[in-house]
């Protein structure tokens, strides 16, 4: 055989084994974590060839739909507690359960200069609309509610609250100027180390319970060659770097 032609059936051999290899696994993302969660997708299908198909919501949302037969197979929550319950009702992969990045919660405004670096905004109360994430859904709402709570301020601007389903949702609520300032996640308004835009004051975490975000093979994942591939891509270097260029803790 001609070395060229040689090279070549080699190369198409390898090509297809590493096809038949490749897996594909369903995700469940909390929404907070869709821009690095991108990144992370993308740089996971170049380096092993698996492919993960994400959608994104709320993890509450999530943890109902699990319960009902979706085909997910694995979740990317905003808290430790859905996960933790699914684990308790056997509905994951035993031993899989991490946590992959700890939130932080921003008081964010589209306007440069509304919010200022105290949230001292929160206390003057001189706006019409608060934005924030249905705290029955999604833990960044939660812990914007105990936030509120501990700053003593809850009473005078709940009436000013307009609720998002999640926290993307809570987002547009904010860049559309539907609402002046309200509570994101740091990752959706940080880009190379900084806010990218508007105002914004990171909430001590102090003020509310940590957003542990916990990952999970769910029981519909066993076995799949992708789904054991992408949680310990996570546990790596070059997603852990992606996490934290978004503000996230590890």
């Amino acid at each position: 055989m001609h070395p060229l032609a040689k090279k070549l059936s080699t190369l198409a051999l390898l090509f297809a084994a590493h096809v038949a290899w490749a897996d594909e696994v369903q995700v469940a993302v909390a929404a907070n974590f869709t821009a690095p969660m991108q990144k992370i997708a993308a740089e996971f299908e170049k380096d092993t060839g698996h492919k993960a198909q994400l959608s994104f919501g709320a993890t509450g949302k999530f943890g109902a739909q699990i319960r009902n037969g979706a085909p997910f197979q694995v979740l990317l929550a905003a808290d430790d507690e859905t996960p933790a319950k699914l684990e308790k009702e056997a509905m994951t992969q035993p031993g899989s359960r991490f946590t992959y990045a700890i939130g932080k919660l921003v008081l964010w405004s589209a306007k440069p200069g509304y919010v200022d670096e105290k949230g001292e905004v929160l206390k003057k109360g001189e706006f019409h609309k608060l934005a924030l994430a249905n705290p029955k859904l999604a833990p960044y709402g939660l812990a914007a509610i105990e936030s509120l709570t501990k700053l003593g301020v809850l009473g005078a601007v709940e009436g000013k609250f307009v609720q998002g389903e999640n926290i993307a949702q809570t987002y547009q609520f904010i860049s559309t100027g539907n609402a002046e300032l309200g509570f994101v996640a740091l990752s959706q308004v940080m880009k190379d180390g900084r806010i990218s835009a508007g105002s914004a004051w990171i909430v001590p975490a102090i003020l509310h319970t940590p957003i542990r975000q916990d990952g999970v093979i769910l029981a519909t994942g066993k076995g799949n060659a992708a789904a054991e591939a992408l949680m310990k891509y996570l546990k790596g270097d070059k997603a852990k770097a992606i996490i934290k260029g978004y503000g996230y803790d590890l």
